[in-house]
């Protein structure tokens, strides 16, 4: 057996998991055979409707479907509610825990509280359904009560990752015409405090719907607070009415606007609904992670970001089960903190990413034997394609060598899970994450649409917690995801299909970067390096990378009068690191003459892409310059580490 590749292995659920799993083995057959009936059967068990839906799936106007029509719902009311009027009442929803040692736990029965207080809050504010809220916080359990008051009142909300730069906030606060901001004085890394108001602050030099500014004190560290604008969290609160009566949403109502990077240089605001979304983010996780009343489950997402909406806010206390947050690095004080931290809390569902799984690879073995991880039963994966090699990595040393890896793929656009194995039904390979979620109908497709073993990833038909326009942009919406194939949604991803018929997907093959499972736009990066006066043309690729997955890579005309120097490179990186985030900052910056074009200007990164990865260099014929390849890999391949 050890002589097969890892990526041939085939990993059976293990047989404890498999007696008592939620996913019996008719799952598929069910949902294959009447998939609308699937997910009606799923929304009449797992949602409280205030009125029941008339219809389950409206395509008469595809592609804007309207899922669960009529239906009268809300997402806190399914959140918090239900479980504080039921013997989950003194359960822990949220547990927390800050990088210097700062501990919360809010059961179902506080948070009721804590959310009603907070819905009064904006109601105070003057925030009334349909205003849409932005949120810019570190993963605090104020984040959540903010998060589930918006839903409450009937707000819909926009959280920007607070890794992101002021220019990066007050462009998707712009873009969005949000009326309150709320964010938190600062946070702690690497036990400093990171002075999150004073980013907001210079966002909010540029922000005219911006009407109040709600700050919570969670650092301590001295911020600048302007009068009449903004407002203690605290202050706030303690004045507030204890219940606030959640609004009646449509189904349909818009729930969130995430902002994901896309080819062009202006942000995208995903939109998610109401109903839909509620349902798959619940019946996802439920089987997925094999969800039980007694598990503590965490998974380590940023909120900014969609998996932290789904799966550490909405998913979890959906199904009332008890989610753990962390606010810090993952190696401070030491590179233990995260198996001290699930040992200490007893988790029993663990999900991350395959840039942080690698990290810990990097580190080496002797963090987690440190502590007792028997008790996690199932693993999970999300971000970016895991490598075999990670994946074994991980389910020997964190999942005791038993534990299955829940490997998903999913994206901003489709909400929730929708390509993931099943623990107790799903034989695994490692790097795969094998097939369709039920009710969900995906396919591999050529260039044609026909249905191909190597080629673009599709799905095939609507789902429930699918993106429902860009904001304000329905015909933006409709060219990015539709316009290529049509009647397909294109998940932008190409993928290949093995001889068990499981799916592996391959990478993007647009212009989006995927670095540390953060989606960034080329046209972005780029945009910020031509800001610099010494830039006249940029193109940036993705490179693969041990840890990151992808890192970003550069490559650089300049300005007559200017010449190349470590001096700019730095300066280059730093621009970019402020102007977008950290995230975006460039590992490799290469100066260059040229760039491949073609006849018609268009910049061949594929081309760069070969160069950046060491691969021979593809097809120049349609290039205006085939020269100025020859160039660029000279250049390439004499640049310092």
């Amino acid at each position: 057996m050890e002589n097969i590749a890892l990526e041939n292995r085939v990993f059976n659920p293990p047989a404890d998991i498999a007696a008592h799993a939620n996913a019996k083995a008719d799952i598929y057959e069910w949902a294959k055979k009447d998939r609308l009936g699937f997910w009606d059967a799923h929304a009449k068990d797992m949602i409280t409707w205030f009125k029941p839906y008339d219809k389950v799936l409206d395509d008469s106007n595809a592609p804007f479907f309207k899922w669960f029509t009529g239906g009268k719902v809300n997402v806190c009311y399914n959140c918090v509610d239900r479980h504080a009027k039921s013997e989950r009442r003194n359960k822990a929803a949220i547990m927390y825990e800050s990088e210097i040692g700062r501990q919360v736990v809010l059961t179902y029965g506080m948070l009721y509280r804590e959310v009603n207080k907070f819905a009064n809050v904006l109601a105070s504010l003057g925030v009334k359904k349909g205003d849409r809220v932005a949120l810019y916080m570190p993963m605090i359990p104020e984040a959540a009560i903010a998060m589930l008051a918006c839903t409450r009142v009937g707000a819909p909300h926009s959280l920007v990752f607070g890794g992101f730069s002021p220019e990066s906030l007050r462009d998707r606060v712009n873009d969005c015409g949000a009326k309150v901001l709320i964010t938190a004085d600062g946070n702690f890394r690497r036990g400093n405090p990171f002075p999150l108001k004073n980013n907001a602050e210079k966002a909010m030099e540029d922000t005219p719907t911006i009407e109040k500014c709600i700050v919570v004190k969670n650092a301590g560290n001295e911020v600048e607070m302007k009068e009449g604008r903004d407002v203690w969290y605290h202050e706030l609160m303690a004045e507030a009415k204890a219940y606030y009566e959640p609004e009646e949403m449509d189904a349909e109502d818009m729930l969130f606007i995430l902002y994901t990077s896309g080819t062009t240089g202006k942000p995208k605001g995903v939109v998610h609904t109401t109903g839909g979304y509620l349902l798959q983010t619940q019946a996802t996780l439920k089987y997925v992670f094999d969800i039980k009343e007694s598990d503590v489950y965490w998974c380590t997402a940023d909120i900014g970001w969609i998996t932290g909406h789904s799966y550490v806010i909405y998913g979890p206390l959906a199904l009332g089960t008890t989610t753990f947050m962390y606010d810090g690095t993952i190696d401070y004080p030491d590179k233990d903190r995260m198996w001290d931290m699930a040992e200490r809390y007893g988790v029993t569902k663990f999900y991350t990413a395959p840039t942080a799984i690698r990290t810990w690879m990097k580190w080496g073995t002797q963090y987690p034997q440190k502590h007792d991880l028997s008790g996690i039963k199932v693993l999970g994966s999300v971000g970016e394609p895991i490598n075999p090699e990670a994946w074994m990595w991980y389910r020997e040393n964190i999942g005791s060598g038993v534990a299955p890896i829940m490997d998903t793929w999913w994206q901003t656009e489709t909400g929730a899970h929708m390509i993931t194995p099943l623990p107790g039904i799903t034989p695994l390979k490692p790097g795969t994450a094998t097939n369709a979620f039920p009710g969900v109908e995906v396919d591999i497709v050529d260039e044609n649409g026909e249905p191909a073993e190597v080629g673009y990833l599709v799905v095939k038909s609507a789902w429930p917690s699918m993106i429902r326009t860009i904001y304000g942009d329905d015909d933006r919406y409709v060219d990015q995801y539709w316009k290529r194939f049509g009647k397909f949604y294109f998940a932008g991803d190409g993928a290949k299909r093995d001889e068990l018929g499981y799916i592996w997907v391959t990478g993007r093959v647009d212009d989006v970067l995927n670095v540390s499972g953060h989606r960034l736009g080329t046209a972005e990066v780029e945009s910020a390096l031509v800001e610099c006066a010494e830039v006249a043309e940029a193109a940036v690729v993705g490179k693969k990378h041990d840890v990151k997955g992808e890192s970003v890579c550069a490559f650089v005309i300049l300005k007559d009068g200017f010449k190349g120097s470590d001096e700019l490179v730095t300066k280059l990186k730093k621009h970019v690191g402020v102007k977008i985030g950290p995230i975006a900052r460039p590992d490799d910056i290469i100066f260059t003459g040229g760039l491949p074009k073609t006849r018609s200007g268009k910049i061949m990164r594929r081309l760069l892409r070969d160069i950046a990865e060491g691969r021979a260099i593809g097809d120049v014929t349609t290039l205006a310059d085939p020269g100025a390849m020859q160039e660029i890999a000279s250049k390439y391949s004499g640049k310092e580490d």
